[in-house]
């Protein structure tokens, strides 16, 4: 994954609750891996869901798609890495990568979201603030 303000990496610890009885992390739990990594790459720009809830925007997952090569296990350290894929319309798409502290690939994937208007409930164009941080 390039780096660029379009890419974002952070580090996360597996915690016990997100295994199961062979310390091994469910496969359920990268979705919300993937979830931190976005938050944390629109936050990056100084923009937080809790804004864009508060904007009148919601941003619901309407795809994902994960791919499993290798298991997390308890206590490991992982780097999720967070990929924009293309300048955002009315849906914003991400690719992912989660390694290891070897650096090994343990998962890779894919979301698309699509902006919302909360108060008509229909689909609405990314939010200026957003598309203006990408354009510095």
């Amino acid at each position: 994954m390039a780096e660029s303000l379009n890419y974002n990496e952070i580090e996360l610890r597996v915690r016990y609750g997100e295994t199961d009885q062979m310390g091994v992390v469910y496969h359920g739990n990268y979705a919300q891996y993937f979830e931190v990594g976005r938050v944390e790459w629109l936050r990056q720009f100084g923009v937080s869901y809790k804004q864009m809830e508060e904007d009148g925007i919601m941003l619901p997952v309407i795809s994902l798609s994960i791919n499993y090569k290798k298991s997390a296990r308890y206590d490991d350290l992982l780097k999720v890495k967070t990929q924009l894929v293309k300048i955002p319309s009315a849906t914003i798409e991400f690719d992912y990568e989660i390694v290891n502290e070897k650096n090994e690939i343990l998962a890779t994937g894919n979301t698309s979201l699509v902006f919302m208007d909360i108060s008509r409930n229909r689909p609405t164009r990314c939010p200026k603030y957003i598309l203006d941080k990408l354009q510095d």
